[in-house]
């Protein structure tokens, strides 16, 4: 299960973190392959993968097919990159999503999601944490578990 933590940089930011027994390295491949987004989205938005590489990379862009009321589609970039440690991308929007991995002693991961506010104005930062916070949060904590439950089935079945 996922546990609720405030994100360091600013109280307007949403995170949460679970310990996935897997390695960084299986959690990190489902992160970086936009195909496999739709698998672990707990909000419900994400509809399928419309464009973008196999592998996400720092500065690759990847679309999606969304819905949220009404279908559309998104154009995302990845904005911070370290290979399974560390993977952001942000939207036309300011704010990023981000998944820190931290591997863990019995060899699986420490995973944080968090949606980055910092890099909008103060005001833009609390008017987006007021409108959309508590439904965020709690995407963010069912993507936890879809993604836990992902890696750890992959770990235990890996491809050939």
């Amino acid at each position: 299960m996922a546990t609720t933590s405030t994100d360091r940089k600013s109280a307007k930011n949403r995170s949460a973190t679970t310990t996935v027994a897997a390695p960084p390295a299986t959690v990190f491949a489902i992160l970086a392959d936009p195909r496999q987004h739709p698998r672990i989205d707990g909000s419900g938005t994400v509809t399928g993968s419309i464009s973008g590489p196999e592998r996400l990379e720092l500065g690759s862009e990847f679309g999606m097919t969304m819905k949220q009321g009404a279908p559309y589609k998104i154009k995302n970039r990845v904005v911070e990159y370290e290979p399974d440690r560390l993977i952001a991308w942000r939207h036309m929007g300011q704010h990023r999503w981000r998944y820190e991995l931290t591997p863990t002693a019995d060899g699986g991961t420490e995973v944080t999601e968090t949606w980055d506010l910092s890099h909008y104005p103060a005001i833009g930062r609390s008017a987006l944490s007021a409108l959309f916070g508590s439904k965020t949060q709690q995407a963010i904590e069912a993507t936890l578990v879809k993604l836990k439950q992902a890696a750890e089935a992959d770990a235990a079945h890996p491809p050939a």
